[in-house]
Order: C-alpha cells, then sequence, then structure tokens
C-alpha cells in the first residue's frame, strides 16, 4: 500500500511540473513549482482504470495555495505517469494569503487547461465577493466566466 501511495504522490508531482508557472485561476495564483503535499483519510488505487481516490477529509497543499474536499478522484491518461483529470466534491475549498473560492464540485481538466467549479460558487478577494452557479476558469491565461445567477458585491475606496 505504501508503494502505491508514494507512486500517486510522485505522479501527482511529476504532472505539476509540467503546468505553468504562477498561473491565475480566475484571481487565484497557484505556484506549480512548489511540492504538494495530500492528506486523506484513504486511498484507494485501480490500476486497470488509471483512476486514484483519495477520500475523507482530504487536504491538498502546495505553496500558498490550500484545497480541501470530502473526496479527490485523481484520473491518469493513456501514459499512466501524466494526470488528466482532478475531480474534486463534496465541498471544495480552494485559499491562498488573500483570495478564496468555494463550491460544491470542481473538475480540472488538466489536458484542456479548464477549471470548472459548481454548485453554489463563491471567490472571494479582500472585501469584494462574487457568487455564481458555475464558474469556468482557463488556468492558461487566468480567464473565467461564471454563470447561473451571478451575484457581485463590489467595496469601493477606503473604508
Amino acid at each position: 500500500m505504501m508503494k502505491m501511495i508514494a507512486l500517486c504522490a510522485g505522479l501527482f508531482l511529476a504532472n505539476s511540473a509540467v503546468a505553468q508557472t504562477n498561473i491565475a485561476l480566475g484571481g487565484l495564483t497557484v505556484d506549480t513549482t512548489a511540492a504538494i503535499e495530500v492528506i486523506a483519510d484513504s486511498l484507494s488505487v485501480d490500476q486497470d482504470t488509471g483512476i486514484a481516490i483519495f477520500d475523507g477529509n482530504v487536504m491538498i497543499g502546495q505553496g500558498d495555495l490550500r484545497i480541501t474536499a470530502g473526496r479527490v478522484e485523481v484520473v491518469y491518461g493513456t501514459d499512466t505517469s501524466q494526470i488528466a483529470r482532478l475531480v474534486a466534491t463534496n465541498g471544495v475549498t480552494f485559499v491562498t494569503a488573500t483570495e478564496a473560492a468555494e463550491a460544491q464540485e470542481a473538475d480540472y481538466d488538466i489536458t484542456t487547461g479548464t477549471l470548472v467549479l459548481s454548485g453554489e460558487v463563491l471567490l472571494t478577494q479582500g472585501n469584494s465577493a462574487i457568487s455564481a452557479g458555475r464558474m469556468r476558469i482557463n488556468v492558461a491565461d487566468g480567464t473565467a466566466t461564471m454563470d447561473g445567477r451571478v451575484r457581485t458585491v463590489l467595496q469601493q475606496g477606503g473604508n
């Protein structure tokens, strides 16, 4: 079991080096060169399907970024040394020193560079907040679109 955990963690780390450094996720910045730590209640790996599942109180840390979720599914591509997709469910939170995002689910398609947050999405930056049913982020250029009853509060000036 320890060998599978090391393999899964090693593949997760190896893939992150391929991504662009300091990408902006609709306002959330990620240093993809930093080491990744994953903590969960359990891990199951299916070598036949190329899927690893971290389940229960999942916490992922990379640089200043912290991600929590109830469950994270890691899907490997045809080349099992590369992660194709990450799917986080059961309440997902992304937190950096200055921003935070919450959603019920997050689906990161690494092959297309698309991160989709869905279900009661809330993005906060300083005193400003925006919420919607869904947020789609292009991680290559940091652009984002939100839909599904978008609501925002924008703070201006001083106090």
